[in-house]
């Protein structure tokens, strides 16, 4: 029997899950590597031309919810994008590999697995990489970067930033794409062909917060059962990006500062130094200036990450750029759920451009989604991005509000063809108050 080739990576917590594994798919594919430390996912993914990953949801004994499966899957997306994963679980945890279904997996097998089931899953997952080409690095038309001078600027400044290794801090409020321009920065670089790692430093827990980021030995604790590279080591060569480093607790925070000095770091119960070559970017949503002012950061600190800083305009600040970032998400999302791309009418863009965002990109970017999967619609309106009326003009007098309403039900029944249900639906009212308002209205 002639075995495909290509290269399949395993990860799973329970080794004779590993050797049945490894037994069954060596018959078929080329080459099958295994571990039980998703931490050592960058260096194989560095290492081989990895494909396809079967990727377990649950690590350490205790923590059964499927989190750190996801989190390792959106980890493999930003390093690998064109790997494929599989997600393996128990029939008790399938929600959580629905969720990752839903994130970008190409499916779920259960455990125990039917072999015949996994063969062919695996086999789908090798055609569908082969489909999307080669994997090439992501060039600037990649990122949205916008017309507004504001953010014209910031990109400027990080295009010079990226042909150096200085320490550059990002600044912006939440949701205006501090992680993408870290990103766009790594790309940009020399580094570009080694690892980004991304480290949320304001969703890790204080008692990991050492082990995570310097690695460990075996036996330093209860369940360090090998030796494992911290997200320093695992960025050797390439680029750490430390996210909201202003919630760093400051006693943790004399430790971050000896190795971004020393860059070296040591791992928990060992002695040993080991040197790290990496470029430090980090990023926060305070105002880390008064959080100096006011002994919460330590200003040794401070000034060691901020020999650039690179502030981020909130999305209310550049409306010249809502609309065409709106058709960039429409695209992509029109492009990942396989559907045609629809139209926003001249009225729902201005209306949209007034919005005031609070939740910057993020929020435009999850409200295009909603809209592509929620609408079967090829025009779109303000309700099928979830936002009403009043949400964009809260302080019109009582005659704009009526005239509002009455054009917002002309428009749904229109759409809806006059079906009373469906324009119900559409504006969120019950049928007798859709039926109120018609009368209110003149409209029947």
């Amino acid at each position: 029997m002639k075995k495909t080739q290509t290269t399949l990576l395993i990860l799973d917590d329970n080794e004779e899950i590993l050797i049945a594994a490894r037994m069954l798919l060596k018959r078929h594919f080329e080459t099958v590597i295994t571990t039980v430390n998703p931490k050592k996912i960058p260096e194989l993914l560095n290492e081989h031309p990895i494909e396809v990953i079967l990727l377990d949801m649950n690590y350490r004994l205790g923590y059964e919810d499927g989190k750190e499966g996801i989190f390792w899957f959106k980890e493999i997306q930003k390093m690998a994008p064109k790997v494929q994963i599989i997600l393996m679980t128990s029939y008790a945890h399938i929600e959580t590999a629905v969720e990752g279904i839903k994130l970008g997996a190409i499916d779920y097998i259960l455990k125990p697995w039917n072999n015949e089931v996994l063969l062919q899953t695996i086999k789908e997952a090798v055609k569908l990489v082969r489909k999307k080409g080669p994997e090439v690095a992501p060039t600037p038309a990649s990122f949205f970067k916008g017309r507004a001078a504001s953010i014209q600027k910031v990109y400027q400044m990080a295009d010079r930033v990226s042909k150096t290794d200085v320490n550059t801090l990002i600044l912006g409020e939440n949701g205006t794409g501090k992680y993408v321009l870290a990103q766009y920065i790594h790309e940009q670089s020399a580094r570009r062909e080694q690892p980004f790692i991304h480290v949320d430093l304001g969703s890790l827990n204080e008692n990991l917060f050492e082990s995570e980021l310097f690695g460990y030995a075996k036996g330093a604790f209860t369940d360090a059962k090998q030796d494992t590279a911290g997200r320093f080591e695992m960025a050797h060569g390439g680029t750490i990006f430390l996210d909201e480093i202003g919630n760093v607790p400051l006693h943790l925070q004399s430790k971050l500062l000896q190795i971004i000095q020393s860059k070296s770091v040591i791992r928990l119960g060992e002695s040993k130094t080991r040197p790290v070559d990496v470029r430090i970017l980090t990023a926060t949503n305070s105002d880390i200036e008064l959080e100096v002012e006011q002994k919460h950061f330590r200003e040794d600190l401070y000034y060691r990450i901020n020999t650039v800083v690179l502030s981020l305009p909130a999305l209310r600040a550049r409306k010249e750029d809502i609309s065409s970032l709106m058709d960039f998400f429409l695209q992509q999302y029109a492009d990942k759920y396989q559907r045609s791309l629809p139209s926003i009418d001249n009225y729902t863009r201005e209306e949209l451009t007034k919005y005031d965002w609070k939740g910057n990109i993020r929020e435009m970017q999850n409200r295009v989604e909603r809209a592509m999967i929620l609408s079967d619609s090829d025009q779109l309106t303000l309700a099928d991005f979830g936002i009403s009326q009043l949400a964009i003009s809260p302080y019109q007098d009582e005659a704009s509000l009526q005239e509002i309403e009455r054009i917002s039900i002309v428009k749904a029944m229109d759409k809806s063809q006059g079906n009373i249900s469906q324009a119900a639906l559409e504006l969120g009212l019950s049928r007798a108050a859709l039926y109120r308002r018609l009368e209110k209205h003149n409209l029947k």
